[in-house]
């Protein structure tokens, strides 16, 4: 069942002002603890052992305000001997401004994993960000289980606030794949391996409340307005396969932020979204008092596959204040619905120019047929017993240091990068995911024209039939991530590391020693525990 949201987030100090004209004040300090262990829970009614955050899933909300210093201690606590017991956490979207890691949470390309018993604490420094993001477990498949949380990021002076009235705890929409198997890592993750078909999931969370075709009602979340007021939807797609789409029957959207970066406000009626994105979007609340479907249905692999899975019961309820405590009356509308988003119709809210490439990249997306093995411009992914980090602070500096499946593309400093990933014919639109910063997204897969001028800038997004092309700048140094959101195809191979100025690394990258206690403890552990 749907736990109730608990914050986590705890005020350490408000520093008073000193009557010095010379004084430089660090912005006011959040700590968040999270307790990573296994729970029995029951979000569509089938009770399972999970891997939740303070017993609860979703995670409990990470709430600041652009400007905080953020840091988070994660204690590992899971026993469950059936799943995996290490741990790690991403704090998806967000970009660490500190020396100590370039980015936080990638095992085996920033750090190792958290073994059980251990803690880890991230200190991500000031946040100069703003909008919405979330956090989850980066380890194999683990966050299928329900690691995975919000993270917002509040911006007092958002220069789009004028456009709603309600932006809180309670305008979070956190949508989920669910699987009722309770040993996806040790024997659901080899199956898909051997065969190369990723399981279905049984149901898809709304808030963390489902049904599944059979199963018990589950009452479904509610998302409560009051006529007249306009609310701040900030939605999250936290699966690690479907792709969802969003409607709320009777009402519009009007979408004014993607993966934390602000844009021209744009009007729809629904929107997909990939795993691993997010988007705030503005609904009014203008409509007759009564209740509403909030519509979810999702496309996640072949339903015959899994007899449990129903997508027109991945729904909740918007309720105005003076409704009666029901369900809608109207039957749930799967689409396809007209005025859908279009990705190429994005702007930013404020322009600017994708610089001229100084690199040009191609990649290639394919899979071995008939197995799980994906490959990026021919290799598969494997993740090194070595971290990336750990190697280039040892001297590692172009790709021949490392192990061709690591898959390491080496750049210099201060240059502006092109990806371009050819149309291909598989059915899944791969959401490709960069850590530590956003790139400018020249070419959507949703249209054939190239903007340079004003394109949006994100952290994910698809390549697919119709093809992607991206630019990024290597301005900030060190190893991060490059892979699919799509965690199956993730753990199958579908991933890079983006290796940028290893000179400037070593020069400006200095973890401490809780990071350099990491290795020599997990992999002192026994592989049970790994």
């Amino acid at each position: 069942m749907l736990q109730a949201f608990v914050l986590s987030a705890v005020l350490l100090a408000a520093l008073k002002p000193v009557a010095s004209a010379a004084a430089v004040f660090p912005p006011p300090a959040k700590h968040v603890t999270l307790n990573v262990g296994n729970a029995q829970l029951a979000p569509d009614g089938f009770s399972r052992s999970t891997v939740v955050v303070n017993g609860q899933y979703p995670g409990p909300p990470i709430l600041v305000n652009k400007g905080d210093s953020l840091s988070v201690t994660v204690n590992n606590r899971l026993t469950d001997p059936t799943m995996r017991r290490s741990t790690s956490l991403d704090l998806d979207g967000l970009f660490s401004p500190t020396s100590e890691l370039p980015d936080e949470g990638s095992p085996f390309v920033t750090q190792c994993p958290i073994g059980p018993g251990a803690s880890y604490t991230y200190d991500h420094g000031a946040i100069d960000q703003a909008g919405t993001f979330w956090y989850h477990s980066q380890l194999s498949i683990q966050y299928i289980d329900g690691f995975r949380g919000p993270l917002i990021v509040y911006d007092p002076n958002d220069p789009l606030k004028s456009l709603y009235d309600v932006d809180d705890v309670n305008t979070i929409i956190q949508l989920g794949d669910w699987w009722h198997n309770t040993t996806l890592s040790p024997t659901m993750l080899p199956q898909y391996e051997a065969t190369g078909i990723i399981p279905v999931s049984d149901s898809s969370t709304i808030n963390g409340a489902a049904r599944y075709n059979g199963g018990p009602a589950v009452p479904w979340s509610v998302v409560n307005v009051v006529k007249g007021k306009r609310y701040r939807l900030r939605l999250i797609n936290e699966s690690a396969r479907n792709v969802v789409t969003f409607n709320v029957e009777g009402h519009s959207l009007n979408i004014i932020e993607a993966d934390g970066e602000a844009l021209v406000p744009h009007v729809v009626n629904a929107l997909d979204m990939l795993a691993g994105q997010r988007y705030s979007v503005v609904l009014t609340a203008n409509q007759p008092i009564a209740n509403y479907w909030i519509q979810t249905p999702f496309v996640g692999g072949a339903p015959a596959r899994n007899l449990n899975q129903n997508i027109t019961l991945s729904r909740a309820i918007l309720r105005y204040a003076g409704a009666p405590i029901a369900d809608p009356t109207t039957p749930m509308d799967v689409g396809p619905f007209p005025e859908s988003l279009v990705e190429a119709e994005l702007r930013p809210l404020v322009p600017q120019a994708a610089p001229p490439a100084d690199v040009n990249v191609t990649l290639d997306l394919e899979v071995i047929a008939g197995q799980a093995i994906w490959t990026v411009n021919g290799v598969s992914f494997l993740p090194p017993k070595t971290p990336t980090l750990m190697k280039v602070l040892e001297g590692a500096s172009t790709a021949a240091d490392f192990n061709a499946t690591e898959n390491t593309f080496v750049f210099p400093a201060h240059k502006t990068i092109q990806f371009t990933f050819p149309e291909n014919d598989d059915d899944d639109a791969h959401p490709l995911h960069m850590h530590g910063q956003n790139f400018w997204l020249i070419k959507p897969n949703s249209t054939d024209v190239i903007n340079t001028v004003d394109p949006i800038k994100r952290d994910t997004a698809a390549a697919g039939a119709n093809g992607m092309i991206l630019r990024f700048r290597t301005d900030k140094p060190g190893p991060f991530h490059f892979h699919c959101h799509i965690f199956w195809h993730y753990q199958a191979g579908l991933a890079t590391v983006l290796l940028n100025d290893p000179a400037g690394t070593r020069a400006q990258v200095h973890p401490d020693a809780a990071w350099e206690g990491l290795c020599p403890a997990y992999n002192a552990l026994p592989a049970d525990e790994q």
